[in-house]
């Protein structure tokens, strides 16, 4: 009996533990299916990351990036600009990509970024050219940042 009781209150504990760690995960997306899906997407947030720098996102969208000549720590990355692009059709900020793909599912951000068009001094026909893996990497990179900050001021006209 006593042997029975063990093996019972074992089992009960090691299921409690397993539904409250299923409850306390703190990722409120899909779980991945699979460590492959795991392997995937961390490879994909180091090459968006690769991307992002490259392609000099940070400049207009990381507040003091081009002022401290890139020493800005990676959680402070894409949460926007107050400082305004003045041209001849406006004043234009770098918005916070943060909050922005925040509302986009993978699909609708690489529809978006292929067909994106931009005041200055927003390189849009780069965005447009890009390939589907690329853009994809920049939405999980962004998507791993989390979103952060407020929104960036709205463009203001010319005038």
């Amino acid at each position: 009996m006593k042997f029975k009781l063990t093996y019972i209150f074992l089992l009960c504990f090691i299921l409690s533990g397993l539904f409250f760690w299923n409850c306390a995960k703190p990722d409120k997306t899909k779980p991945l299916k699979s460590k492959s899906e795991f392997y995937f997407k961390m490879k994909s947030v180091d090459k968006g990351r690769f991307l992002v720098k490259q392609l000099g996102c940070n400049d207009c969208h990381t507040a003091g990036y081009l002022k401290s000549e890139g020493n800005i720590p990676e959680n402070k990355w894409l949460i926007g600009d107050t400082i305004g692009w003045r041209g001849p059709l406006g004043t234009s900020y770098g918005s916070n990509l943060r909050l922005l793909i925040d509302t986009y599912k993978e699909e609708e951000w690489i529809e978006m970024a292929k067909t994106l068009k931009s005041r200055p001094p927003m390189p849009h026909p780069i965005l447009n050219a890009m390939n589907n893996e690329d853009l994809q990497a920049i939405y999980w990179f962004i998507r791993y940042l989390g979103p952060s900050g407020k929104p960036a001021p709205v463009y203001e006209p010319y005038g």
